[in-house]
Formats: structure tokens, sequence, C-alpha cells
């Protein structure tokens, strides 16, 4: 796993206090549902650390979250692209 995704890793291991350590978390496992199986409030939650640790915005109507928090990839993917923007 690259820096950055063990990064985001731990930031969502922290943020829901998942009995998992952040370097076992698959980067391409699902999150929502299977995975992590993390359900619609806890991507919420996710959503709001991320916009508070990395200054990206995740907003709940963009017609892509299912393709940005498909696994933990494609959501550092999503913020690395958009971090500097």
């Amino acid at each position: 796993m690259v820096r950055p995704e063990l990064d985001l890793a731990t930031l969502i291991v922290n943020t829901l206090n998942l009995d998992v350590s952040p370097e076992d978390v698959d980067p391409e496992a699902p999150l929502h549902g299977g995975g992590l199986g993390l359900d619609s409030i806890d991507i919420l939650e996710v959503a709001l650390a991320i916009s508070k640790t990395y200054g990206v915005k995740l907003r709940s109507d963009d017609e892509n979250n299912v393709k940005i928090f498909a696994s933990l990839r494609q959501l550092n993917n999503h913020i690395q692209q958009h971090i500097a923007a």
C-alpha cells in the first residue's frame, strides 16, 4: 500500500473506530457494503473527515460517489486529483 493510501486508511479506521489495522485494509476491497462494510452514515463521517483533513469536498449528491467510494484506492485517487484543485 502506498503512503497516501495508508494515511487515508488510518484516517478511516480512526474516524470510525474500526477494529482493524490500517495496514490490513485492502486498497481494492469495497468500502461500502462488503470489504470494510461501511454504511451510508459511515461514508458521511468519512467524507467529513476527508474535508477537514485534506480540504477536499465530497458532496452527498455527487453522481460519482459510487465510483469515488468504490475502494480505498479509488477514494485516494479522487482525493489526490482534487487536493490541489
